[in-house]
C-alpha cells in the first residue's frame, strides 16, 4: 500500500531469476511480441486489400487476428516493464483492467470461432442459402456480438471484485488473471457463482456449438464427397485452432480453480505459453491451410524476392 497515494499494489511472483536473466528475457519476449504484431497484421492487411477475399470467412479470420493482437497488447507492454523493473508490481485498479482485458479478449475468441463454424455450417450444409444468410449486416452484427456480450459479462465481474477489500499482496504468476479472488480477505459465494455462469456462457456454450457444427459438417461431408475437400480445407484450420486454444484456456482455468502449488518454473512455462502460442499460431494456420491467405502471401513474397 502506497501511503501517500493511497494506491495499492500486488506484487508479481511468477519470474524465474529475473534478476539474473532479465535482459534474456526481455530480448525474446520483445522479438516474440513484435513477430506476434507482424505476422497477424501481415495476413489482416492481405484481406483488407484483396477484395477476393472481402468474403464473410476471411472477415473472421481478420477479426480473429485483430483479437490476437488486442489479447497480447494487453499482457506484452506491461511484462517487458516488469523485465526491466527492480520490482514486479502494478496498481490493483490497472490489475483488474488486466484481468479484464485478458479474459474479455480470450472469450471474444471463442465467440468469433463459434461465428467462424456457423459460418462453415451455413457454406457447406445450405451452400444455396449462404448469400442470404451471410449478409453484410448478419457479419458485422455478429462481428460486434463476439466483442460487446463478453465484455459486457466480465465488467460485472469485475465491478463485483473491485468492491473486494484485499489482504494478500501477491500473485504467483506474471500477470493478473482469475487468481486475483485469491487476494481477497473473504471468498464471495456470489463472485464463484458468477465466474461459473460467465465461465458455461463465454467458453463451455460456444466450444459445445462448435463441436455440434462441425460434427454436422462432418455428417454431410462423409454422405456428399462433393463437399469433403472443401469441408477439410475450410474447417481443419479453425480447427486447429480451438483445439490449441481450448487447452491453454483449461490449463488457465484449473489453474485458478485448484489449489494445486505447482513448482515455479512450470507455471512460468505454463503461463508463456498461454499468451505467446495462440497470437503466433493463428496467423501461421491461416496463412498456410488458407489456399486464398496462402496464395497472396506467395505473390507478396515472392514479388519482393
Amino acid at each position: 500500500m502506497d501511503n501517500k497515494l493511497n494506491v495499492t499494489y500486488i506484487t508479481f511472483d511468477g519470474l524465474v531469476e529475473v534478476q539474473k536473466y532479465r535482459y534474456l528475457y526481455f530480448v525474446i519476449m520483445f522479438t516474440v511480441y513484435i513477430l506476434i504484431i507482424c505476422s497477424n497484421f501481415t495476413i489482416v492487411s492481405i484481406i483488407v486489400i484483396h477484395k477476393s477475399l472481402h468474403e464473410p470467412m476471411y472477415i473472421f479470420i481478420a477479426a480473429l487476428l485483430i483479437n490476437s493482437v488486442l489479447f497480447s497488447t494487453a499482457i506484452y507492454p506491461k511484462l517487458l516493464i516488469d523485465f526491466l523493473s527492480e520490482k514486479q508490481i502494478i496498481s490493483y485498479p490497472a490489475c483488474l483492467f488486466q484481468w479484464f482485458s485478458f479474459y474479455s479478449l480470450g472469450s471474444s475468441e471463442f465467440f468469433l470461432l463459434s461465428v467462424m463454424a456457423y459460418d462453415r455450417y451455413v457454406s457447406i450444409c445450405n451452400p444455396l442459402q449462404y448469400s442470404t444468410i451471410m449478409r453484410k449486416t448478419t457479419v458485422i452484427i455478429f462481428l460486434i456480438f463476439a466483442w460487446i456480450l463478453p465484455a459486457c459479462e466480465f465488467s460485472v465481474l469485475i465491478l463485483l471484485s473491485a468492491k473486494k477489500e484485499i489482504c494478500k499482496f501477491h500473485l504467483k504468476g506474471i500477470h493478473c488473471n482469475s487468481t486475483v479472488h485469491k487476494l481477497h480477505c473473504v471468498r464471495s459465494t456470489l463472485l464463484n457463482i458468477y465466474g461459473l455462469v460467465v465461465f458455461v456462457s463465454a467458453a463451455l456454450l460456444p466450444v459445445l456449438f462448435i463441436l455440434f457444427t462441425y460434427t454436422r459438417i462432418l455428417v454431410i461431408s462423409y454422405r456428399c464427397r462433393g463437399v469433403r475437400r472443401k469441408a477439410a480445407q475450410t474447417c481443419l484450420p479453425h480447427l486447429l485452432v480451438l483445439i490449441n486454444f481450448s487447452c491453454l484456456s483449461a490449463y488457465d482455468v484449473l489453474l485458478a480453480r485448484l489449489e494445486v502449488d505447482f513448482p515455479k518454473i512450470v507455471r512460468l512455462i505454463m503461463t508463456l505459453q498461454i499468451i505467446t502460442y495462440q497470437p503466433l499460431f493463428n496467423p501461421i494456420i491461416y496463412g498456410l491451410k488458407m489456399r486464398g491467405i496462402y496464395e497472396q502471401l506467395k505473390r507478396l513474397f515472392y514479388k519482393r524476392v
